[in-house]
């Protein structure tokens, strides 16, 4: 018996909600680290990224038997364009939906955290426009697409939530930026004048990092993986999909 795709709308909430928490978690995190460890800011960094790390592995089992748990604009885009040609992953549209769903949830998870943490919520003056971070923004989107699209075309999309949960972990401390690799999570960060908080300005620099890093980890995945399309209805981890006929793009 083939298993039906989830209605978009509850899709949506999932990918609202996922977001959102993932933001409650990194903004209030990186509140909590700045109040506990004032003077310290190695340990802040450790506190902030083990949270988020452990967080994001939560989210995508939470939530992504419903939705795959993109939570990220960038997976959403890449799913949509390696599983064009076959007719699987996502459409154009629910491309554009998910992204809405997205930021949406960003931004509420920011200002959820500051109210938990009674911060009042403002916009961010931390600056983070150097070179070298944004070059990490590349580095960092590029094989956060390259990880997970290999987890699935590899049959391990089961093994997505730690992997994922690890890798951005692990990306906090190589990378200079500390590794967002999420458009709606760096205007989710906008909203924070905290320790994770990023200015507009670095803001908008941090995306365009991003967006150059998915076209660069979508061309990596097909280098290696080229025969990937087929499986782009599993991403982030595998959820319901329609066995039927293919959907028009």
């Amino acid at each position: 018996m083939s298993l039906a795709a989830p209605p978009l709308p509850r899709r949506l909430l999932a990918e609202f909600l996922g977001t959102a928490l993932l933001l409650a978690v990194v903004v209030g995190s990186g509140i909590a680290a700045q109040q506990l460890s004032p003077n310290d800011v190695g340990l802040q960094l450790l506190e902030n990224s083990s949270a988020t790390a452990l967080g994001l592995t939560v989210m995508i089992l939470v939530f992504g038997p419903v939705s795959g748990a993109h939570l990220n604009p960038v997976v959403s885009a890449a799913d949509w364009f390696l599983g064009r040609r076959t007719g699987h992953g996502l459409t154009l549209p629910e491309v554009g939906a998910y992204t809405v769903a997205q930021v949406m949830g960003a931004i509420a998870g920011s200002i959820l955290a500051n109210a938990m943490f009674e911060v009042g919520t403002s916009i961010s003056t931390k600056d983070r426009s150097t070179g070298g971070h944004l070059l990490a923004e590349i580095v960092a989107t590029t094989f956060l697409i390259a990880l997970i699209f290999a987890l699935v075309r590899s049959g391990r999309g089961a093994i997505a939530a730690p992997a994922v949960g690890a890798y951005i972990g692990a990306a906090y401390w190589f990378t200079s930026s500390t590794s967002f690799a999420n458009p709606a999570v760096t205007i989710g960060r906008v909203f924070s004048d905290t320790f994770a908080g990023v200015e507009p300005g670095s803001a908008v620099a941090f995306i365009a990092a991003q967006l150059v890093g998915l076209a660069v980890g979508v061309a990596v995945t097909l280098g290696l993986y080229p025969d990937i399309s087929a499986t782009a209805d599993d991403v982030v981890v595998p959820h319901a999909v329609d066995s039927g006929a293919r959907r028009t793009r």
